[in-house]
């Protein structure tokens, strides 16, 4: 039986359009907000239409010595040009990127999760330390 992680993707995100972009500082304070930003097509763009988006971003933390990820949000993306006039004709698109402000108690990995309407899952990460 196939498992959901047989089917995530990764990649170097600067030749791979789909892959995450998590931008915070590498080290921060215990216990002070920070803002991570995550966004696909830094380097390529991915293309924001009806026919193929991103559908949304999940952000996760997982602390040295922890057990489980845990969920630090869940953005979607829901306006891609839709419109009773037809694909690309809506009077909005919302862009895949995202700000969130957080803050850590421990040293740990930001997971980011895409999902793609035609290709798939994708996955990054960046380690972050408490200064």
């Amino acid at each position: 039986m196939a498992k959901l992680c047989d089917n995530v993707k990764s990649a170097d995100w600067k030749t791979e359009k789909h892959v995450p972009v998590i931008e915070c500082h590498d080290q921060v304070t215990e216990g002070e907000l920070f803002q991570a930003k995550v966004t696909l097509g830094k380097e390529i763009a991915h293309p924001n239409t009806t026919e193929h988006h991103i559908r949304w971003i999940t952000l996760y933390f997982h602390a040295h010595g922890e057990k489980f990820n845990y969920e630090v949000g869940h953005y979607e993306f829901n306006a891609h040009g839709e419109s009773a006039d037809g694909a690309n004709k809506g009077p909005v698109y919302t862009n895949h990127e995202i700000i969130t402000s957080l803050k850590i108690s421990k040293s740990g990995t930001l997971h980011a999760l895409a999902f793609c309407n035609i290709h798939g899952l994708w996955e990054s990460s960046k380690e972050i330390r408490i200064a």
